[in-house]
């Protein structure tokens, strides 16, 4: 299946990292399903209105993305080529840390 979404690029496998697999199963059901709502608003626009998709800064190789699900959650992805790897769901602070 080929999506386009991440800005314009084609992504064709989605794959979800451990620590996103973690994080995803500490959040309450509410976040889970705001999270697979933005993955999928993500999905069907390259660039959806309203939706809050950003490349991170210094992160080049791999490139990192940031996707706001609510006021003070996000997800982060690395996109390489067709491929795209989510790799954190969690609170603003906690994604700042790490990156």
């Amino acid at each position: 299946m080929t999506v386009t979404g991440a800005g314009g690029v084609t992504i064709t496998v989605w794959r979800k990292s451990k620590r996103f697999h973690r994080d995803y199963e500490k959040l309450t059901i509410d976040l889970r399903d705001r999270v697979d709502a933005k993955l999928q608003d993500l999905t069907r626009a390259a660039r959806p209105s309203g939706l809050e998709f950003e490349k991170l800064k210094g992160h080049s190789a791999p490139e990192i993305y940031s996707l706001h699900v609510t006021g003070n959650y996000k997800v982060t992805m690395e996109i390489s080529g067709g491929q795209a790897l989510l790799r954190r769901v969690a609170d603003h602070d906690e994604i700042d840390r790490a990156h």
